[in-house]
């Protein structure tokens, strides 16, 4: 068969470069025993691939079997696949074959083969590198004779970094890789669906089958289409039923075409990569304070000292006191604007009895940069200014009264 016979045989629509290069390597492969993964985004029609490879090979007189592998509970799946013997659980009434067993010299499907339990995993490893398989609760191991061809629409890749699925199983599936293409890079196919499933609601629902202006034409194929093919039916079956109208305008099909976010963006943002601060406690809340308050210090101290320099300000007179105790260090000694060693002079001019004038020795300590103390001497500081009343002082900090209590216990600030 060429490509249009088995696009009518299966009722595939479109033309699309990708689409037709899929359906190809499908009936390429189709002669040979090798496993097929299929992927491609949810609803873009993965599960007409499987009967394509199975009905152009040696196999298509055999059995085929389609597993939904999501849709089977995590502790049944074992069962379903492989079988069971009797009295193997709770319910097991008799002996059961399983998928692979009844599937024996023909093809099983598996589905959604991402969700496959890592257990699962093992023994389908088994069943595709040796073609044995044990039932739950045998010993014996039977062999079988199966064509495998599963489909995805999670990232294999991301899944085997993240240890949900295996490595192995992964390249052993892959052998020969099918992807099919999502709606929105089918552009020219979109309208030529619609109107296939516009004339198949039209006959089932013995209603005339509705027709597009320009306008929603243009919308139509515009839209990204998130749910792809199955979006697609399920939006043309409701504007057949539900409009009395059977000429449907741009205004009448944008009511249903839901909005998705990121329909109009070029690329998709990882938001992981987004390094935001983080504060998960009151300690790290603190810290940053601390900092731009010893920030705005320095700024300030630097902002007089170049006043000073300029002779905007004088050291001495009014201005004496407030100098001294802005360059003023915890020890009492003076200390520069910018933290360096370059000292901040200041002159204490005292008359002896001989009116002699007497300049004071000047030390330079560098400023502690310890945040521990920086916080005790925050903590002092608001304790003071409420006269120990701790509530007052924990407010004014920005910290719980218990915290305040724990970090004067910490620090054994006496009060």
């Amino acid at each position: 068969m060429d490509l249009q016979q088995i696009k009518q045989r299966f009722g595939i629509i479109g033309n699309s470069f990708g689409l037709n290069r899929a359906i190809d390597v499908a009936v390429q492969v189709a002669p040979t025993d090798l496993s097929v993964l299929i992927t491609g985004e949810s609803g873009t029609g993965k599960e007409v691939f499987p009967q394509i490879i199975h009905q152009s090979s040696a196999r298509k007189h055999g059995s085929y079997i389609a597993v939904n592998c999501g849709a089977i509970p995590e502790g049944t799946i074992d069962s379903e696949l492989f079988g069971h013997e009797k009295g193997a659980f709770t319910g097991a009434l008799s002996d059961r074959k399983g998928y692979f067993e009844e599937a024996n010299g023909g093809t099983i499907f598996l589905d959604e083969i991402g969700e496959l339990p890592l257990n699962t995993q093992v023994r389908l490893l088994r069943v595709l590198e040796a073609g044995e398989f044990i039932k739950v609760g045998s010993s014996k191991v039977l062999k079988t004779d199966v064509r495998v061809v599963a489909a995805t629409n999670v990232n294999m890749e991301k899944a085997i970094k993240e240890g949900k699925f295996r490595e192995d199983l992964y390249y052993r599936l892959n052998s020969v890789p099918i992807t099919i293409p999502p709606l929105r890079e089918r552009s020219d196919d979109i309208y030529l669906l619609f109107r296939k499933f516009a004339n198949d609601f039209a006959t089932r629902y013995r209603m005339p089958a509705i027709r597009l202006s320009e306008d929603a034409k243009e919308l139509l194929v515009r839209y990204r289409w998130p749910g792809n093919i199955r979006q697609l039916k399920n939006i043309t079956e409701q504007i057949s039923v539900i409009e009395q109208e059977r000429e449907i305008n741009g205004e009448a099909m944008s009511k249903y075409l839901p909005y998705h976010s990121g329909d109009n963006l070029p690329a998709i943002i990882d938001s992981s990569s987004k390094k935001e601060a983080d504060f998960s406690n009151e300690r790290e809340i603190l810290y940053k304070v601390l900092f731009d308050m010893k920030k705005d210090m320095n700024d300030l101290k630097k902002l007089v000292l170049d006043m000073m320099e300029n002779g905007n300000v004088s050291s001495h007179g009014e201005h004496a006191q407030i100098i001294q105790k802005l360059y003023q260090s915890e020890d009492g000694d003076f200390v520069s604007a910018n933290n360096s060693m370059k000292p901040m002079p200041y002159s204490n001019t005292v008359s002896d009895e001989g009116n002699d004038s007497i300049q004071d020795t000047e030390e330079f300590v560098e400023e502690s940069l310890s945040l521990a103390d920086k916080e005790i001497e925050l903590i002092k500081k608001a304790l003071d200014k409420y006269n120990g009343r701790r509530k007052q002082a924990a407010v004014e900090l920005g910290i719980s009264e218990r915290t305040l209590y724990r970090k004067i216990k910490e620090y054994q600030i006496e009060r």
